[in-house]
């Protein structure tokens, strides 16, 4: 996307995401590790110590993150994804696939929450490590399809697929210490709680806060702030990256329990964190209803890649490889584009 293109979208984009931490009455209020844009910088912040959600993936088999990626990827890229973070320990086997089928095609890679990648397309870049990072991504994920259609709305993406699904399991010590078996002991006192914020978190905006908001625990986890990064009561942290921080904090013994997504849980198992998963009812994971949302951004330097990279997620190689990871398979259906509505 051009310089001028990116200025439209600013002008044009309706939508701020907020940033730091706010009361229901919408005053912010900053929280001392809240990842916030510096004041030099007109960028999206990325959260500290998040180099293996920032990756450049050469043809020839080389991988390089953090700031080394960022610095390279606009140039050296043939193709750039800014994807729902959630996958992110799918993404070299999903990527590898790829590159088996479209030899010769570079692709950058950021794994973020959706929001903050939405805020970060709207201010047309990122901020890492006190360096700016300008530049766009071809290709844009979601895990719920509202955050497209604020791109369509401003004109800058017209279709969609959905290409796997999901479902939220809440994620406890090894051996589930606390005997925690449903949402409803998240209000129990001696249950911390350690979620995904509803800030920027896809997870959290569109189903976590939905099934506690049913359940009347909404207001006793949020304690009436809309934040990341942040302590919102005795019992609950809101984090900024939640699939990294809440098994972390669990280890720690910071939080007891947290809503993430199953296929999180399968991860942190397979990277020999002790930790297990408490499945939900349906009403509750909402397995039926959780969808991954992707498509191109219109008027890009790369758009023929984007095409190449969303036909490719029809493929048994794609399917397969986010299926290895617990991901839902969509259907043919499902996966052939469309417009969004």
């Amino acid at each position: 996307m051009n310089k001028s293109a990116i200025n439209v979208f600013i002008l044009a984009l309706g939508f701020g995401l907020l940033s730091g931490c706010a009361t229901d009455g919408g005053k912010p209020a900053a929280t001392a590790d809240a990842p916030a844009v510096a004041a030099k910088s007109s960028f999206v912040a990325i959260p500290k110590n998040k180099d293996n959600d920032l990756k450049l993936y050469y043809a020839g088999g080389r991988i390089i993150k953090g700031a080394a990626a960022m610095g390279r990827m606009q140039a050296d890229a043939q193709l750039i994804l800014w994807l729902a973070g959630n996958q992110f320990f799918a993404m070299d086997d999903v990527v590898h696939a790829f590159q088996k089928t479209h030899a010769g095609v570079s692709v950058g890679l950021i794994t973020l929450p959706p929001g903050l990648i939405l805020s970060a397309i709207e201010k047309g870049g990122w901020s890492y490590n006190g360096k700016d990072y300008p530049g766009a991504p071809d290709v844009y994920a979601s895990v719920n399809l509202g955050h497209l259609k604020k791109l369509k709305a401003a004109g800058f993406m017209s279709e969609y697929a959905v290409y796997m699904h999901n479902e939220m399991v809440l994620m406890v010590a090894k051996g589930n210490p606390k005997h925690i078996k449903g949402i409803a002991d998240i209000k129990r006192a001696d249950v911390r709680t350690s979620m995904p914020n509803p800030v920027n978190e896809g997870i959290m905006t569109f189903y976590g806060k939905k099934v506690l908001e049913r359940h009347g625990l909404w207001g006793y986890v949020s304690g009436g702030k809309m934040c990341y990064s942040c302590q919102t009561t005795p019992n609950n942290w809101f984090t900024s990256v939640h699939h990294r921080e809440t098994p972390d904090r669990i280890l720690a013994g910071t939080s007891d329990t947290g809503i993430v997504w199953i296929t999180e849980g399968i991860e942190a198992q397979r990277a020999g964190k002790a930790v297990d998963t408490v499945k939900l009812p349906p009403e509750d994971s909402l397995r039926d209803e959780v969808a991954y949302a992707i498509g191109a951004l219109v008027n890009n330097p790369r758009k023929a890649a984007a095409d190449r990279y969303l036909a490719f997620l029809k493929t048994p190689a794609a399917q397969a490889a986010y299926g290895k990871y617990g991901f839902v398979n969509a259907s043919p259906v499902e996966l052939s584009l469309r417009p969004i509505p």
